[in-house]
């Protein structure tokens, strides 16, 4: 498969807690040469003032001051580098588990997960959480990082048999393309250049991996939706142009001449005019910002969403949804939230607690009560008012939701339709 230059990549870098994320990320950035000097002196002179001798490389992402003390990464850190064949974003993701929620962010936008497992521990509970985030939130490619081999000797056998222990409990998820490299983050071995002390592995180091692995579009090409976000009208008796609907369109391709529903009312018309940002166009793709107009002037607002008359999705005010708690406060019985969807704003109620995931063994647990922080579960939520939704995996942007608490305004849950 041929690679196109400049091409974009989205990764996180997961796994437990001192696995070696940040060094990962430290060494690629430095031995790629992706980091600006003046970057590089100053994480020189940190490293020196904590008394090492070498280059702490853990300084290139873990930026906040409390993890420069703690020496852990709290939140997500997102560092920015281009090679000449892709350009990256890496988002590294904290691996303690009461940070688990920060990998919802890290991932959402993800198009690869890099899963980092200490060789000393091999698969962790926390392994295992991560690569079922991974595998929930769709992220097609996994390269499961098996680090800190030079202090198992770079022995080949103990490799083989996290591997297989892996792919064992990788079989239960849903991940399209997942590899294996062997390396250590702090010496180098594997990460940009191959490694000389590992010749047992026929495999290419991690950044030529990152380069030349095939990018699968997370975009939805097939299915139009665009949820209105505003609408502009015409601003005076003698402007006769229809009114303008605004908004990114969240998949598929629209066309002028198409015919389109509107929704949750279900008001039809066809598309007479379209515009990218301030410039007319024949057609329009996901994921531009657009506005459109109408042969026929309906009444839309702010939360409705246009689609083709000939391919519409669920409306609904009953939705069942994979959902991560994300507070430290647990969920109020049939307490109502306001639900984020797309543009729409509106209040909600977890009817139901379906199950819950045991992450260790990935059973469903359906006697369990509550919801707790971190907690990964099957929930029934009823809307005030119709939802317009599709599965989160045939749609990321409709297939997706936040619960917001009312009183505190802040985000509780984020969870994925099913």
């Amino acid at each position: 498969m041929k690679i196109e230059n400049n091409q974009l990549l989205r990764f996180i870098t997961s796994g437990n807690v001192d696995d070696g994320k940040s060094t990962l990320i430290g060494r690629l950035l430095y031995d790629s040469k992706s980091i600006f000097e003046d970057q590089l002196q100053n994480v020189k002179k940190i490293s020196e003032r904590k008394g090492n001798t070498e280059i702490d490389l853990t300084l290139f992402t873990d930026g906040l001051r409390d993890e420069w003390e703690q020496g852990i990464t709290i939140d997500v850190a997102y560092q920015y580098f281009t090679t000449p064949k892709r350009k990256f974003i890496i988002a590294d993701t904290p691996g303690h588990v009461q940070y688990t929620r920060n990998m919802f962010t890290g991932a959402s936008t993800a198009n690869l997960a890099i899963i980092l497992i200490d060789v000393i521990n091999g698969v962790t509970e926390q392994t295992k959480r991560h690569s079922f985030i991974a595998s929930l939130l769709q992220i097609p490619n996994a390269i499961v990082c098996i680090n800190k081999m030079d202090l198992v000797n770079f022995s080949e056998d103990v490799y083989n048999s996290i591997v297989e222990e892996f792919k064992e409990f990788a079989e239960m998820l849903s991940m399209k393309d997942v590899r294996f490299i062997p390396m250590s983050a702090l010496a180098g071995d594997n990460v940009v250049e191959k490694s000389s002390r590992m010749e047992w592995y026929k495999g290419e180091p991690l950044l030529h991996t990152l380069e030349t692995i095939p990018i699968e579009s997370n975009i939805n090409e097939e299915d139009v939706r665009f949820p209105v976000q505003t609408i502009l009208r015409p601003q005076s008796e003698i402007c006769q142009e229809k009114r303008r609907y605004i908004g990114r369109l969240g998949s598929g391709v629209l066309r002028e001449g198409d015919e389109i529903t509107v929704l949750p009312s279900g008001l039809t018309s066809k598309v007479k005019t379209l515009y990218n940002l301030d410039k007319k166009a024949q057609e329009v793709f996901a994921p531009m910002s657009i506005s459109i107009t109408l042969e026929d002037n309906i009444d839309i607002s702010r939360g409705d969403m246009v689609v083709k008359s000939s391919n519409t999705p669920n409306v609904s005010q009953d939705i069942e949804v994979m959902l991560c708690w994300l507070h430290n406060n647990p969920a109020k019985p049939r307490a109502k939230y306001f639900i984020k969807h797309t543009t729409n704003e509106q209040k909600a109620i977890i009817k139901e607690i379906v199950y819950k995931i045991d992450i260790e063994s990935l059973e469903k647990n359906y006697q369990s009560e509550g919801l707790h922080m971190n907690d990964i579960c099957k929930v029934k939520l009823k809307t005030t008012k119709p939802l317009i939704v599709d599965l989160y995996k045939k749609n990321k942007v409709t297939g997706s939701i936040i619960l917001i608490d009312e009183a505190t305004n802040e985000t509780v849950a984020a969870g994925m339709i099913v």
